[in-house]
């Protein structure tokens, strides 16, 4: 028995076994359930995904219509996912960037009412914003006819937010909406707005729990040899804050993604609504359910795949494995 005294052979041998041990329980919980939906006449499968889905969905990158199958809805419902999590990811890091900054600076009531929004956003429920955000503030807005123009292009009615775009060009108001330009809708508008708002209180701790990692030590060494405040900033401080910043900000990448699965409440066609219409109509919970596993499992490991070359990138070279 001289492997067994071996500590690695033993932690081989243990991973083997609770690798065994999982195997068969979930071949257990695949036999029994394979076995009640066929006492129930219940058809197991992803044929289904070829038949014609026969509703709509209000929100598309890509032209759809009720003729096209279910496994084009299910794209389209993909795509409206990706449109949401890339889009809030860029605006909440824009915005917790600089509140985390204003949470530092050294004038009193900028970090005061930065500490305020943070403490406000982090600790009301992202659902309840969701809410608020639809149901109270853009339903308050105007109609189109009369919307309101903040920045000189930028458009906002109780029909969503109008943007130049390019390609499309600026919103010109013509009969009842806006044509041209990139138009939000309510619901996209809501979503976006407080999906990043609630993700970027949790963004900006983290930029300014980073900044506070850099060693004294290295800011005064960089002010003695005569660089300006902007230098250090650049050279010094934020090279030094990404390696702190960059694996809990990727945390808060994910949750906004999975939050997204929220839009169903506030009547945005993401993946989960278009899933659950899906089921509703063919009776597939089973494979629904797993197709949205799947789709969430792969767009978290791909926001945590580019988020860790990111963050190798930055790395100090002796700290690359």
């Amino acid at each position: 028995m001289a492997f067994w005294n071996d500590r690695r052979t033993r932690g081989y041998l243990y991973q083997i076994a609770a690798l065994g041990g999982v195997v068969l329980v979930g071949g257990i919980l695949v036999s029994n359930t394979l076995d009640n939906l066929a006492r129930q006449n219940i058809a197991t499968g992803f044929g289904f995904l070829d038949r014609e889905a026969g509703f709509g969905i209000s929100e598309h990158l890509v032209d759809y219509s009720p003729a096209d199958t279910y496994l084009r809805a299910l794209c389209i419902g993909l795509l409206n996912t990706f449109r949401i999590s890339a889009a809030g990811i860029v605006l909440c890091s824009l915005i917790g960037i600089v509140v985390g900054f204003a949470r530092l600076a050294p004038n009193i009531l900028v970090a005061r009412l930065a500490s305020v929004y943070v403490e406000i956003t982090r600790n009301i429920p992202v659902l309840l914003q969701l809410f608020f955000w639809y149901a109270v503030v853009i339903q308050a807005f105007p109609p189109p006819a009369a919307a309101w123009e903040p920045i000189t292009g930028v458009f906002l009615s109780n029909r969503g937010i109008a943007i130049p775009w390019p390609g499309l060009g600026a919103p010109v108001f013509e009969g009842f909406n806006f044509r041209g330009g990139a138009v939000l809708s309510p619901e996209l508008s809501a979503l976006l707005i407080g999906l990043s708002i609630y993700t970027s209180g949790f963004v900006a701790e983290t930029v300014r729990g980073g900044i506070l990692s850099v060693p004294k030590g290295q800011l005064e060494a960089a002010r003695a040899v005569g660089l300006t405040r902007f230098q250090v900033l650049r050279f010094v401080t934020m090279p030094l804050a990404l390696r702190a910043i960059v694996p809990p900000t990727t945390n808060q990448y994910l949750n906004l993604t999975k939050n997204s699965a929220l839009a169903v409440a506030i009547g945005y066609p993401d993946f989960v609504s278009v899933a659950n219409t899906t089921i509703n109509q063919t009776g597939q919970a089973i494979e629904g359910v797993a197709l949205i596993m799947a789709a969430y499992l792969t767009i978290s490991l791909v926001i945590s795949a580019l988020m860790n070359w990111f963050n190798r990138h930055v790395a100090l070279v002796g700290e690359r494995s």
